[in-house]
């Protein structure tokens, strides 16, 4: 009878730590045994799933994909293993990678993590703020919160939450500037804008009583990529800016920013997905922080 499982959890250390002896050290194996256990599961595939230099190991694209089923194989193992000695009840624990945009995941996400972590002690939580949309089989993240459209139709996703936009500005630069009554006053004002591909320099309108959306070209001079930058730089004068609700709804509340041009509003919706690997047996703790995020963001922003 073979072990494939205990050869599966050699490969994945010898993976993930680059290197044999690493992997011995530990599993408490030599380096020629660890060697020997990869090379067979090479040869009962027919493909090279390392290469070996000098300086450390690397995969091949063939190694990358045997090392994400091998993780996820190895995981489901002890996820099984857990809920039998807990008497059949799953408990989330385990390490969970969690990547979320840099607005997003400051405004909503973190503020309600120590609830999370306090409901589920045994998780050990890894969040990354970035706004770049990562791979999560090459960044090994289990759950990555994404906004707009979905476009990865190979991975799982559960709608958390949405966020109207909407265009604001700070009172003193209104004293300063006037206020734009129409969408064609965007003209002789500075807008603050997304410097990313989808942070187009156009804003939707909907003229009152017009169903139709249209767009207003808008020019300012300041970029960024993130709209914590643009929010800042708003309040302290800078100009106009159009963002997701979520960003300024507190400033909005104590009047630090004022809604613009709010009968023109397009009225269009940011969605906010939790995206993560779809598999049969979803681990507990993915579930679970999937589920915490639905309930508790998802209600407050209602």
């Amino acid at each position: 009878m073979d072990n494939r499982a205990g050869e599966m959890e050699v490969f994945v250390a010898a993976a993930e730590l680059r290197g044999f002896s690493a992997a011995g050290r530990k599993l408490h194996l030599s380096p020629s045994a660890v060697s020997k256990l990869v090379t067979r599961i090479e040869d009962r595939l027919g493909a090279r799933l390392l290469v070996r230099t000098t300086r450390a190991l690397q995969l091949t694209p063939e190694g990358e994909t045997y090392l994400a089923r091998a993780q996820i194989i190895l995981a489901d193992i002890a996820e099984t293993e857990r809920m039998i000695s807990s008497g059949g009840q799953v408990v989330p624990s385990g390490r969970l990678r969690v990547s979320a945009s840099v607005g997003f995941g400051a405004r909503c996400v973190v503020p309600v993590l120590p609830d999370f972590l306090a409901r589920y002690p045994k998780v050990e939580l890894d969040l990354s703020l970035t706004d770049d949309v990562i791979d999560l089989v090459e960044e090994k993240a289990d759950i990555a919160i994404r906004s707009g459209p979905l476009r990865d139709s190979s991975l799982k996703a559960r709608k958390i939450v949405e966020s109207p936009r909407v265009i604001t500005a700070s009172p003193d630069y209104l004293a300063r500037h006037g206020v734009p009554r129409t969408p064609e006053d965007l003209a002789q004002h500075n807008c603050l804008l997304f410097n990313f591909r989808r942070g187009l320099d156009s804003w939707p309108f909907r003229d009152p009583g017009v169903a139709a959306v249209r767009r207003v070209q808008v020019t300012g001079n300041f970029t960024a990529n993130n709209g914590p930058t643009l929010r800042k730089l708003c309040l302290d004068g800078l100009g106009l800016v159009r963002l997701g609700r979520f960003h300024v709804q507190p400033d909005l509340e104590t009047g630090r920013l004022v809604p613009v041009l709010e009968d023109y509003n397009a009225r269009d919706i940011e969605p906010f997905h939790a995206v993560f690997v779809g598999h049969e047996h979803l681990a507990a703790r993915i579930r679970a922080f999937v589920d915490f995020l639905a309930e508790r963001i998802g209600r407050e922003r209602q």
